[in-house]
């Protein structure tokens, strides 16, 4: 029997008995769908698109996003874990949902480390401690003042119990002394429109969800949660140049469900990189206020495997359950 004949009753015999034959250069072959766990018009939505958009230029291929909300993320991200492990189902998530809530919810239909093979990070997003226009308070130290001179007076808007915008919050009143009352909304939006209305006096937002009132001037920047200064804001001190040591830089990043074809993650990693080195995806993403963030795929498992940790003592410490 010849080669060519071998090699084709190979392929066909891998075929029928249901095994992946893909090669990264045929990937990919036809519409991907990019599953975010969180709603449309928020942080993670508005950075999937601008990479979705940019994908679909450089392969020829659509990727579409599908907005999954539900249970903070749980909704979409177990049903990314059980999409067929083919590259043409992916996740991109932010960082809260991933590594947050497994700590947060007792069952949350997932597990980060054995459903899903991290693709790459593809941006962090500036977040900000904002505050309405009518608040005293310019800026973090003047906030830590009058919180402490007003105990139990000062009240924060999170997007929900478990949120990084509620954790941020805790995360602060303790590195600070100080007692915030913490009041959680149904999603940043409803916080955001609180917020602006004057029912709370602060909050911590993404820019994504944010920027817009502050460049309206509805809303002001106390601070800005990252650790370091955001592009879209040069000009505010981080929270830690206040607090000294307190600052975290969100992430949002690109899964595939586990056992994806290690040919299709390296195709993926690199359009994906070409993708985050493009003038226009970087400035689109400047525009949402955040930035291109690359490392490799060890790097990012690494990241993660060192984050879970990190979050289950502070949704211990904060006291957050979710059933």
């Amino acid at each position: 029997m010849n080669t060519t004949r071998r090699a084709g009753l190979a392929l066909a015999l891998l075929a029928a008995l249901g095994a992946p034959v893909l090669a990264s250069d045929k990937y990919p072959g036809k519409p991907v769908t990019v599953i975010v766990p969180q709603a449309a018009g928020g942080a993670n939505d508005a950075i999937a698109r601008v990479i979705a958009q940019k994908l679909s230029e450089q392969t020829g291929q659509q990727f579409i996003v599908d907005n999954r909300p539900g249970a903070g993320g749980n909704v979409g991200t177990a049903l990314a874990a059980r999409a067929k492990a083919d590259g043409y189902t992916l996740m991109l998530t932010a960082d809260s949902s991933y590594v947050i809530n497994p700590s947060l919810y007792k069952n949350p239909g997932f597990d980060p480390l054995k459903d899903f093979e991290p693709v790459s990070p593809v941006a962090n997003a500036g977040y900000v401690l904002v505050a309405n226009n009518g608040f005293p308070a310019k800026n973090v130290g003047e906030l830590i003042a009058m919180a402490k001179a007003q105990p139990g007076k000062i009240m924060i808007g999170s997007a929900g119990n478990g949120t990084l915008n509620h954790l941020f919050g805790e995360m602060l009143g303790k590195a600070a002394g100080i007692q915030l009352v913490h009041v959680p909304y149904k999603g940043a939006a409803a916080a955001v429109t609180d917020l602006v209305g004057g029912q709370v006096q602060v909050s911590v937002q993404s820019l994504p969800s944010s920027i817009a009132f502050i460049r309206s001037g509805k809303l002001k920047v106390l601070g800005v949660v990252n650790e370091k200064r955001v592009a879209a804001l040069p000009e505010v001190p981080t929270i830690g140049e206040t607090v000294q040591g307190l600052g975290y830089t969100p992430w949002y990043g690109l899964f595939a469900p586990a056992g994806t074809p290690k040919p299709v993650l390296a195709q993926l990693q690199a359009e994906l990189a070409k993708a985050l080195d493009a003038p226009d995806v970087r400035e689109k993403l400047a525009g949402v206020g955040a930035e291109p963030y690359k490392s490799s795929p060890e790097q990012f498992a690494a990241m993660i495997r060192g984050e879970l940790p990190r979050w289950a003592q502070v949704v211990k410490d904060s006291g957050a359950t979710v059933d």
